[in-house]
């Protein structure tokens, strides 16, 4: 009974802290703060992931196609510092806030999307969730229709990319630039 009267109290005093916002300072800093800057810690292992990054700049696959590509795999992470550089990133290469809004859901947007941004999302998402999707050979013939060997190649080194980059941002909690400027 003691245990229960304890129990209750503390979650009576950890409830009166959170609506006093006691709490909110300490959790946002928590989210928001980076462990540690894993570029500066291991720059080999950066320049290397960077080499990667520069051949995509110049493979020819189009800019903002690779940015959508970047952009949903962020979202399919949830890696926070990824999603806020590559919509900055979009909207600075001059696409719409109207398509960038919907490329969660870039499934139920009709002709938002064209058919070969269409068919580089779907090969994102079942390349990211390959756990769970085990990359069926549908998705493959889909995006191998569309996308030379060279293209789906340099597509999927794109996502591999984005899927490492997410991860150092979420183990490492970089701050997104808008988290920053707040």
């Amino acid at each position: 009974m003691a245990y229960k009267v304890w129990l209750f109290m503390a979650l009576f005093d950890w409830a009166k802290l959170q609506d006093d916002g006691a709490l909110q300072p300490q959790a946002k800093a928590y989210i928001m703060s980076n462990r540690i800057d894993y570029a500066k810690a291991s720059p080999e292992g950066y320049k290397a992931f960077g080499g990667v990054y520069a051949s995509l700049l110049k493979c020819g696959l189009p800019q903002e196609l690779v940015n959508l590509v970047y952009l949903r795999v962020s979202q399919i992470n949830g890696c926070a510092y990824c999603i806020d550089m590559h919509s900055r990133d979009l909207i600075k290469g001059g696409l719409s806030i109207e398509k960038l809004v919907l490329v969660p859901v870039w499934h139920d947007a009709g002709n938002v999307f064209t058919a070969r941004e269409r068919i580089a999302l779907g090969w994102a998402e079942s390349v990211t969730r390959v756990a769970e999707t085990g990359v069926p050979e549908a998705d493959y013939a889909v995006a191998a229709g569309e996308f030379s060997d060279k293209e789906l190649a340099d597509l999927t080194y794109a996502i591999g990319l984005m899927n490492a980059f997410n991860r150092f941002g979420i183990a490492f909690r970089s701050t997104p630039a808008a988290a920053a400027a707040a």
